[in-house]
């Protein structure tokens, strides 16, 4: 991973593997703290991390993903969220803008729910509230809830436009994605799928004062749309951008135009914070 800084650390009891990138750098930003998606090791959404070149970018493999040890007993959104403040703490950052995908756009809602203080902006992509969801075609579903899509990569070719959609499927970087990928621990992915069982940020929602941007694909078989624009409606400052003809994967697919939105956003007038400029975007 270029100019990334990767080193194994001791959070709240855990050994986590953990990457940052211009930390030490003078910036104008906050850092991002990004969540990743299930059984993703830190590698994959590194493109992402290189691309918003202005601002310090912090993200981890969960524990039995990546370089991450296995966990010796399950763990969840709430005490993730208290690791990853415990994280911050060691590398001496205060205040963040909070990022994630998939499964770890949960996290990020729970991240910015449990530490409000530390949370200055959130940016949720392809992701739901969790147990309040509108599920995805049935086809994908059961693939990605199969740990063999990181094992087997005939697995994963065979089916990897079902699970991500033809936007990244079709397209040149499927296999740049695919070699980037280390499969997570059988019970890694175990207690990754269950940290988010019976957790919803519906009731919640209404009471995340933050600026939110709500990132999501038209073509998400994972994720549907709809997901998205339940969030966008419920947390009172959030706005929703669509990116057309996107996959459950669209940050990689249309990453040029995931940047620019991200940066927009991130980087928007401080009156954003007030409620101000928060219509849809297509």
């Amino acid at each position: 991973m270029k100019d990334a800084v990767v080193t194994m650390e001791q959070v709240g009891g855990r050994t986590l593997r953990v990457a940052r990138w211009r930390l030490d750098e003078p910036s104008e930003h906050l850092p991002v703290l990004f969540f990743n998606g299930i059984g993703a090791n830190i590698e994959a959404v590194a493109p992402m991390a290189e691309a918003l070149s202005d601002r310090g970018f912090i993200m981890f493999d969960m524990p039995g993903v990546g370089g991450s040890p296995e966990p010796l007993i399950p763990y969840n959104v709430v005490t993730m969220a208290w690791t990853s403040a415990q994280l911050l703490d060691q590398l001496g950052v205060d205040q963040v803008d909070v990022m994630g995908i998939s499964w770890g756009g949960g996290m990020a809602q729970h991240f910015a729910i449990q530490h409000p203080g530390r949370v200055r902006r959130v940016t949720l992509i392809a992701t739901s509230m969790g147990m309040l969801m509108m599920p995805g075609n049935p086809a994908a579903l059961t693939k990605m809830a199969n740990p063999r899509r990181y094992i087997d990569p005939d697995y994963m070719m065979k089916n990897f436009e079902t699970l991500y959609g033809e936007g990244l499927g079709k397209g040149p970087g499927k296999e740049g994605h695919m070699a980037r990928l280390k499969p997570p621990t059988t019970r890694g992915y175990l207690y990754q799928l269950i940290a988010m069982l019976g957790w919803t940020s519906a009731p919640a929602l209404p009471f995340l004062r933050k600026p939110v941007l709500v990132m999501m694909g038209d073509d998400d078989q994972i994720v549907p749309l709809i997901n998205g624009k339940w969030i966008a409606s419920l947390a009172p400052n959030a706005q929703l951008k669509i990116m057309e003809g996107g996959g459950h994967l669209f940050l990689l697919s249309h990453k040029d135009e995931c940047v620019k939105a991200i940066r927009d956003f991130l980087d928007s007038p401080v009156n954003a914070e007030h409620g101000e400029g928060v219509a849809e975007a297509a």
